[in-house]
């Protein structure tokens, strides 16, 4: 479903996908096929250097430059062979579990990600972690600035435990739910296309004392997360739906690699973690279950903590490196002085600007110079992969507060560009500061620079009066980012 995220971006973008797979799957297939993609099935074992060589034949073959790989079966091995074909590799990843990385771009979206991973890597590798990262499909994406509404008590729950589930646990799960004493209990339960159980689970949810739906190869996941007031899920990239979402929920651990997952979520109040599914009796899943139904101040503090996670601008970033059009900060220097002065000066940034005067040459020029020689100003300049400048980013730094300005090049707006700006440079200054808490004021009437403020994470503080003028507040912490 990552990989289905991506390819539905790289689409969007004007591109062609092809999901290159060893093992059939009929609803998978049908899944894509519905969504433009190509399928095609190699014979090859999973990971082998045969599935290398074929994989990267392939691409020459239908003029494909870009190799995106995700899966545990392939190693450093895998990844020298398609690099050596001339290739760009991006390799998706959870655990650092390669001995050696010589992809273009290792990108691994969990929370517990980390620089150490992935040291033995070549010099150009580079590396995109954490959840700013996370890959939602469009699906998903279109709920952005959706408020979720917390009942007094919960009764509508939603149930997935993956494509699979071999163990079946969501049987398990089932029967835990119609031991729940809570009136009004309605459930939706999320089979995937992989699941062996469906007629068990039928039986399952037969003659149960409140409605229970089974839906199998879903399309609207992010309808039936919007839906529900609570979910049970298992660890993994359905965590970082549930979390943009909003959805309190609860984990059960099905594989090794959710455990870290589960226990960090767990750790900042994003869900409960109830541990390895095996370990777990009825009894303790039930309790768990019901106190978070009755308890709405829990499952606010959740549905907030969540949201602060996964901001929804993953995919336009993961998109922007792979396209060649990543932003880049430079300091500002004396050469961009006329630049400067010209973004300023333009009629749209006078407009929004909360003097919206024109700007004397003299009092720019005496401007730039206090600016470049204050300890308290990081100045930089946005420039595209291959230098060219397309925005400034300013903080004005009192104590740990900072106050951002930032404008972009007439040319380049409309692109996506604004809020990756916001987002790159902000996590630049809380790097190489000690500012806390950055601030942005945003002149009414400017809808389109606080929605890129809150894509970059930024949330809204109301009201304020700046320079006579009413302005949107919105602020970024450290701890957001």
């Amino acid at each position: 479903m990552r990989c289905l995220a991506l390819a539905q971006a790289w689409h969007d973008a004007g591109g062609h996908v092809v999901f290159v797979m060893a093992t059939e799957s009929p609803a998978l297939e049908a899944r894509l096929r519905s969504e433009g993609m190509e399928v095609i099935y190699l014979s090859a074992q999973p990971g082998s250097t045969d599935d290398a060589i074929q994989t990267a034949d392939l691409a020459r073959q239908m003029g494909a430059n870009r190799v995106v790989v995700d899966g545990y079966y392939f190693g450093a091995s895998y990844q020298r062979v398609i690099k050596d074909s001339g290739l760009y590799l991006l390799f998706i990843d959870d655990n650092g579990h390669a001995e050696y990385y010589y992809a273009d771009v290792v990108l691994n979206q969990n929370i517990h990600a980390h620089e150490g991973l992935y040291g033995n890597r070549e010099p150009y590798t580079q590396l995109l972690l954490g959840t700013c990262y996370v890959l939602l499909r469009r699906e998903f994406l279109k709920w952005r600035g959706w408020k979720r509404a917390i009942p007094e008590v919960a009764r509508k729950v939603l149930v997935t435990m993956g494509g699979g589930d071999p163990d079946n646990v969501t049987l398990k799960v089932i029967q835990v739910l119609r031991q729940v004493e809570v009136n009004g209990l309605e459930a939706v339960v999320v089979v995937g296309g992989n699941n062996p159980h469906y007629e068990e689970l039928q039986s399952g949810v037969r003659d149960s004392r409140f409605p229970i739906r089974l839906e199998s190869n879903v399309t609207n996941m992010s309808e039936l997360m919007a839906w529900a007031d609570v979910a049970i899920a298992a660890g993994g990239s359905t965590s970082w739906e549930l979390a943009y979402m909003g959805l309190p929920h609860l984990i059960l651990v099905l594989a090794d690699n959710q455990r870290l997952i589960a226990e960090y979520l767990a750790t900042m109040g994003v869900a409960v973690n109830l541990g390895w599914h095996e370990n777990l009796s009825s009894a303790k899943i039930v309790q768990a279950v019901t106190h978070l139904l009755i308890t709405a101040r829990r499952r606010v503090e959740m549905a907030q903590r969540s949201q602060q996670l996964v901001d929804g601008g993953g995919v336009s970033r993961v998109l922007m490196h792979m396209t060649d059009k990543e932003l880049r900060l430079r300091q500002v220097r004396e050469d961009d002085r006329q630049l400067l002065w010209e973004w300023a000066n333009s009629s749209d940034v006078r407009a929004a600007s909360f003097s919206s005067e024109p700007i004397p040459w003299e009092d720019h020029v005496q401007w730039f110079q206090s600016k470049l020689n204050d300890p308290n100003c990081f100045f930089y300049i946005v420039t595209d992969s291959e230098g060219v400048p397309i925005g400034q980013v300013r903080y004005d730094i009192d104590g740990d507060q900072a106050v951002i300005s930032i404008s972009i090049d007439q040319k380049f707006r409309s692109k996506g560009y604004g809020s990756t700006a916001i987002w790159l440079a902000s996590r630049k200054l809380f790097e190489v500061s000690d500012v806390d808490v950055i601030h942005a004021y945003v002149k009414h009437g400017n809808e389109a620079s606080a929605r890129a403020f809150v894509k970059a994470r930024f949330t809204d503080m109301g009201t304020a009066t700046v320079r006579g003028h009413q302005a949107i507040h919105l602020a970024l912490r450290r701890e957001q980012l």
